[in-house]
């Protein structure tokens, strides 16, 4: 049976090597490599108030992880989280486990107050779960995006997405025009 729970500092190896596993098969060692640092660095050096981490366990096996880290503005004090980044273990993908813990994780974060979570992947797959494209004049990506029409949104409450004036800024881990 499938469960989804928060992420524990002890998962951080299998995390890690997760990503690692799931973005070499899909995009190649280099980008394994970079996205499996990626989410090492999120668990080890994001404070805990600015990550939430969240896996999907099969039989004591982590086969999925999503990480969301805070957003900060330079003119505004406002609960929004970027959702990234995302892996699902190959052989668990097509089975709804990755919508299943987004979901979950976003109800989560609707818990916590959080009022809109940003996201930079597939349209096509992120719209599944709610997200729409988000403009930058509403809300600036933190670093120039690669490709803009990826860069996406959703509110956690009854309201639409306002805008946020002002710069951007993500953690530091995720501080790196790489991932962008």
């Amino acid at each position: 049976m499938m469960e989804f729970r928060p992420h524990e500092p002890s998962d951080a190896s299998a995390i890690e090597g997760l990503f690692i596993s799931v973005f070499t098969r899909s995009e190649g060692e280099k980008e394994g490599v970079l996205i499996g640092n990626l989410a090492n660095d999120l668990i080890s050096s994001t404070d805990s108030q600015d990550l939430y981490g969240f896996v999907a366990v099969d039989r004591k096996q982590i086969v999925g992880a999503i990480f969301f880290s805070r957003l900060t503005f330079e003119k505004r004090d406002i609960d929004v989280f970027i959702l990234a980044p995302v892996a699902v273990h190959s052989d668990h993908q097509g089975m709804g486990i990755g919508q299943a813990l987004i979901t979950h994780g976003l109800q989560e974060m609707q818990k916590s107050g959080v009022r809109f979570v940003t996201t930079y992947g597939d349209p096509t797959f992120y719209s599944k779960v709610g997200f729409q494209p988000l403009s930058q004049d509403v809300i600036a990506a933190p670093l120039e995006l690669s490709q803009p029409e990826g860069w996406l949104g959703q509110s956690l409450t009854d309201d639409s997405i306002e805008a946020v004036p002002g710069l951007c800024s993500c953690v530091q881990a995720l501080d790196n025009p790489a991932y962008w």
